[in-house]
């Protein structure tokens, strides 16, 4: 890519399954259309927004820059759009001039979960992973607006993943593992904290992918997370198709819109299982009870196996405050401090039992107490 040029079209595939067709639409929005195979044989990627149906579909507003949510989706932002951008200035492209499609061809067949988008562009470089720590001053580099520092090598390793804080894809014999660095103003040993909140919603029945604490001769460790949109098949890696719920409401993460009464009713829509709302009120107690309020509609997700969708592990656990110190997703209407009696106000609207739900989130709040008390009290 040397200048930015619209494609005329993008087609979107899954593995190597035609699911349809993406093509600009009086300028500012893209339509979508399902392939006739994917019509026989697949199901809605994005059920509310995208049904299975032929035809075109358009999207409502442009809340995604025209684009249907589950397609932002893919879109790297926080790190992953500033790697992006940079690499562009140095290859002479403004980034205002990079609409969503040219970006999706950038993003190509390396996004999370398991679309993929054709024609693709191979910006970035291939990187080795190399030293972790040299790897966070590169990134440290980035952060800083220094010029010198490796966004294409960066970005080839990032997964075109997003979030505030720089991370990378990291494999090895045992999968891929998505590795974070720490983001100016995190504390020293942010990587040590996030391991001990996954372990301790572990503790609290709270599903968490498998975790490791990559060493660091500057800090405690980087935390890493395998990959739970990876799984081993055979010889090789099957992906899986992904859903955040910013994608799949068609809302902004970036702006405090939901109630965990949405959660629960779409977890509840989505997969018909009463065990899985009961998931999403546990994850719930525990962002409460944690101080985990950076629970916006991109940090939840669901997964589909090409049979049925299910919610999947939880991520990006640790404390943190959102806009105003509130919770991103309020609790019955409460933000800054929601407590028993909003709890069970959730659990009435669920159809989560009084007897069970106060039993859960008494549950979630003594381990929380017990094993998070030295970062809460801070």
């Amino acid at each position: 890519m040397k200048t930015a040029s619209v494609p005329e079209k993008t087609d979107l595939f899954l593995g190597e399954k035609h699911v349809g067709t993406m093509a600009p639409y009086r300028r500012s929005l893209t339509a979508f259309q399902y392939s006739p195979s994917w019509l026989q044989d697949g199901y809605a990627i994005s059920p509310f927004s995208l049904p299975l149906k032929p035809g075109v579909q358009i999207p409502r507003d442009h809340t995604f820059s025209g684009l249907f949510g589950i397609f932002a989706g893919s879109l790297p932002d926080g790190w992953g759009r500033l790697l992006t951008d940079r690499l562009l200035q140095q290859r002479g492209i403004p980034p205002e001039t990079v609409g969503p499609l040219e970006r999706l061809s950038l993003v190509g067949r390396g996004g999370m979960g398991a679309l993929e988008y054709r024609p693709a562009e191979d910006l970035a470089i291939r990187g080795s992973t190399g030293d972790l720590d040299l790897l966070a001053a590169e990134c440290r580099k980035i952060l800083g607006s220094e010029k010198d520092g490796d966004a294409a090598a960066l970005l080839s390793m990032s997964g075109f993943s997003g979030g505030a804080r720089p991370k990378i894809i990291l494999q090895d014999s045992s999968g891929e593992w998505l590795v974070k660095f720490p983001s100016p103003g995190d504390p020293a040993n942010i990587g040590q904290m996030e391991y001990d909140y996954n372990l301790c919603a572990r503790e609290c029945g709270i599903e968490v992918p498998e975790i490791r604490l990559f060493p660091s001769g500057n800090s405690p460790g980087y935390f890493g997370v395998r990959r739970f949109d990876r799984i081993p098949s055979g010889s090789g890696i099957r992906k899986v198709h992904m859903a955040t719920v910013s994608a799949l409401l068609e809302v902004s993460h970036r702006y405090p819109s939901l109630d965990y009464s949405s959660l629960m009713a779409l977890t509840w829509q989505l997969t018909r299982q009463a065990d899985q709302v009961l998931r999403m009120f546990r994850l719930m107690c525990f962002n409460i009870f944690a101080h985990n309020r950076d629970d916006h509609s991109s940090n939840f997700s669901f997964l589909h196996d090409g049979a049925a969708w299910r919610l999947a592990p939880a991520y990006d656990l640790t404390w943190s405050s959102s806009m105003g110190g509130e919770h991103a997703t309020t609790v019955a209407g409460e933000g800054r401090n929601p407590g028993m009696e909003q709890i069970l106000q959730i659990a009435r609207g669920a159809g989560i039992r009084e007897t069970k739900a106060r039993a859960v989130a008494e549950e979630v709040r003594e381990k929380v107490m017990s094993h998070l008390a030295g970062y809460l009290k801070n």
